[in-house]
C-alpha cells in the first residue's frame, strides 16, 4: 500500500509542476517577494514560458564561457559544450525547435553532426521533448536520470519512442574529451530534475558552472514532493558556482547579460554573486504554497 500511495503521488508532482495547457494557467497566488521583486506562481511561468512565439524563436546565439554557447530560444534554454572529441547538447526542448537548435549550433561555425551526447534538466516536453529526433539527426547517445525514465518514456512526439542510450544515477559523471559533467538529483519539478556541474576555463581561469534544472513546486505539494524539495534546495546550496545558467533563460537573467557583452569588458555570465538567486525565489514560493495549502 505505501509503494502505491508513494506511486501516486509521484505522478501528482509531475502533473502539478508541468506547463500547463493553453488556456490553462496557475493561480495567482501566493505571492513572495525576493530582492524587492513580487512574484506568483503565474508570473513566474509567464516570465519563464513567453508567447509561443518566444518558445520556437532562436536568440542570438552566443558564448557564455569558455567552451559553453547558447543555442536555444528566447525562453528555451539548450546548452552546446564543446570538446575536442565531439559536443554535448543539454535540452533538445521542443521537437519543433531542433532545426531552430541546428541552425544556432551552425551559426557559432560547429557542426550539428558532432553532437555526441544529448543530456537533459528534466523529463517536461518544452526540455526534452526533441530527444529523439536530435539523435535521428546526430546519432548522439541519450543519457537520462533513472528517476526520469519513466516520464521519458511516455513522451513520444509523433509516435517515436524517446531514446534512453544511458540510465544515469545521482553523482554520476559524463565524461567527453576533457570535460566532465556531474549529474546531481535535484528532485520535486520532476522525480529526476537534474541539476549538471563542470568547469571551464577562460582568460586563464576555471570557474564552476552550474546548470540548474527548475526548482519550481506545483500549486499542491504533497509529503513526498516536500522532502524531495527539502533535499533539492539545501543540495544547490552546497554547489560551487561562479557562472549560473538554467533551463529558461530567464533564471539567469540571459538577455540582461548578453546585453553587457563586450569586447575586454568582464564577462556578464560569470554572476558568483547571483548563482542562488532562482533557487531562493522558488524556495519561498515553494514554502509559501504549502503554507497556503496548510490553511
Amino acid at each position: 500500500m505505501r509503494t502505491r500511495s508513494v506511486a501516486f503521488a509521484a505522478a501528482a508532482i509531475i502533473a502539478a509542476s508541468h506547463v500547463p495547457l493553453r488556456g490553462q494557467g496557475p493561480a495567482d497566488h501566493p505571492s513572495v517577494t525576493v530582492d524587492g521583486h513580487t512574484y506568483t506562481p503565474a508570473s513566474i511561468l509567464a516570465r519563464n514560458m513567453g508567447s509561443a512565439a518566444d518558445q520556437e524563436t532562436a536568440f542570438p546565439p552566443h558564448k557564455i564561457a569558455g567552451n559553453i554557447y547558447y543555442v536555444g530560444t528566447r525562453t528555451l534554454s539548450s546548452f552546446l559544450i564543446v570538446t575536442p572529441q565531439g559536443n554535448i547538447l543539454i535540452d533538445t526542448t521542443y521537437e519543433r525547435n531542433a532545426e531552430v537548435i541546428r541552425k544556432s549550433v551552425e551559426q557559432l561555425g560547429f557542426k550539428f553532426s558532432d553532437i555526441k551526447i544529448v543530456l537533459g534538466n528534466h523529463a517536461h516536453g518544452d526540455h526534452q521533448e526533441g530527444d529523439a529526433l536530435v539523435k535521428q539527426m546526430t546519432g548522439a547517445q541519450v543519457m537520462a536520470m533513472a528517476e526520469d525514465v519513466p516520464a521519458l518514456r511516455a513522451m513520444k512526439p509523433g509516435g517515436k519512442e524517446h531514446p534512453i542510450d544511458k540510465v544515469l544515477h545521482d553523482g554520476d559523471t559524463v565524461v567527453l574529451g576533457g570535460v566532465t559533467l556531474v549529474a546531481h538529483l535535484t528532485a520535486g519539478h520532476t522525480l529526476g530534475a537534474t541539476t549538471w556541474t563542470m568547469k571551464t576555463s577562460e582568460g586563464g581561469k576555471s570557474y564552476d558552472v552550474v546548470f540548474f534544472t527548475s526548482l519550481r513546486s506545483g500549486a499542491t505539494v504533497p509529503p513526498e514532493a516536500a522532502a524531495m524539495f527539502d533535499r533539492s534546495f539545501a543540495l544547490v546550496r552546497t554547489l560551487a558556482c561562479d557562472v549560473p545558467l538554467g533551463d529558461h533563460p530567464a533564471q539567469y537573467r540571459m538577455q540582461e547579460k548578453f546585453a553587457k557583452l563586450k569586447p575586454g569588458a568582464p564577462n556578464p555570465f560569470v554572476d558568483k554573486a547571483g548563482c542562488l538567486t532562482e533557487a531562493r525565489i522558488q524556495e519561498a514560493m515553494y514554502h509559501a504554497v504549502v503554507a497556503e495549502q496548510q490553511k
